[in-house]
């Protein structure tokens, strides 16, 4: 399965702060878990198994939970069993499919 999602503190200690401490708090967690995975300026794709998907996710949001009393997880996912690879396939077909077309 591949996991798109976005964790975000919804206070932060001071009105100036940077919410992006604590998200780098999260993607730390995500690179450290040795699953293909990708950050963009919205979200961090993450792929693998179920359960050691979400146990990344679980322990990302609790990351993000030390520093905020509130936090906002927002979860999209495309389930596929059997399948592997597919954080780089689905672009890699993408982008044949653009270079067919510009022929």
């Amino acid at each position: 399965m591949i996991v798109a999602f976005c964790v975000a503190p919804t206070q932060t200690p001071t009105a100036d702060a940077e919410m992006s401490a604590a998200v780098a708090r999260a993607v730390k967690i995500v690179r450290e878990s040795g699953l293909p995975h990708e950050t963009n300026a919205m979200f961090t794709n993450i792929e693998g198994e179920w359960d050691e998907v979400m146990d990344v996710i679980r322990r990302a949001t609790e990351a993000v939970m030390e520093v905020s009393p509130r936090v906002s997880l927002v979860l999209k996912a495309d389930i596929r069993p059997g399948y592997s690879g597919q954080i780089t396939q689905k672009v890699e077909s993408l982008e044949a499919r653009l270079r067919e077309n510009e022929k």
